[in-house]
């Protein structure tokens, strides 16, 4: 380790912002690389969760506006995948032909994305299931992709509050709560176990 290095960046691997994809079906340039999807409703945290997993705090731009990410922003992590921060969904003020637009986007993308390797499934520990949450989950069982489920912004419930949170999202989705990691991009909380997880998906 350099003298310049903090000890928490170790071993991360070299992240980069390469494109942003309007369409489902366009390809990445470059090297044929699986993707892992970050994908939750509007304002859930997905940029500042990748700056977490990163381990940089400007990789990706986390704005106090829900609903900035309006195409498929593509980064590359170590030459070992693509990191595709999916628009959020559930927004609504925007245009009805805008949320249609996005709607389609999403839906394609996880439907028919051949290099969709996984899916970061990032939930506001703070908020129950919205209906677009439990369509989403049908839309993960149909296309049977390996799905972690992230609940943010841990740092806001108290920690004697937390497992009984967990329990009664995963009920809302038919999911085990215990199997959910919790993060904090405040506190980076969770920050080891998230990249530990992302990685194991990549055998």
């Amino acid at each position: 380790m350099t003298r310049t290095e903090a000890p928490s960046q170790r071993g991360l691997l070299l992240s980069e912002y390469l494109t942003s994809l309007t369409r489902a079906d366009a390809p990445i340039p470059g090297a044929p690389l699986p993707e892992i999807a970050l994908v939750g409703r509007s304002n859930v945290g997905k940029s500042s969760l990748l700056n977490l997993l990163v381990g940089r705090r400007s990789l990706a731009r986390a704005s106090r506006t829900p609903g900035k990410t309006r195409a498929l922003n593509v980064f590359g992590w170590g030459g070992r995948c693509y990191l595709v921060d999916v628009p959020g969904y559930g927004w609504a003020k925007v245009g009805q032909a805008e949320r249609t637009a996005w709607r389609r986007l999403i839906e394609r993308y996880l439907a028919e994305r051949p290099s969709l390797a996984a899916v970061i499934w990032l939930l506001d520990i703070r908020r129950d299931p919205s209906p677009d949450d439990r369509d989403l989950r049908a839309r993960l069982v149909a296309r049977a992709v390996p799905t972690l489920v992230v609940l943010t912004k841990a740092d806001q419930v108290g920690r004697a509050k937390r497992a009984g949170r967990a329990t009664e999202i995963g009920a809302a989705i038919g999911m085990d709560g215990k199997d959910f990691l919790l993060t904090s991009a405040r506190t980076r909380e969770g920050a080891e176990e998230l990249r530990e997880a992302v990685l194991a998906f990549l055998g």
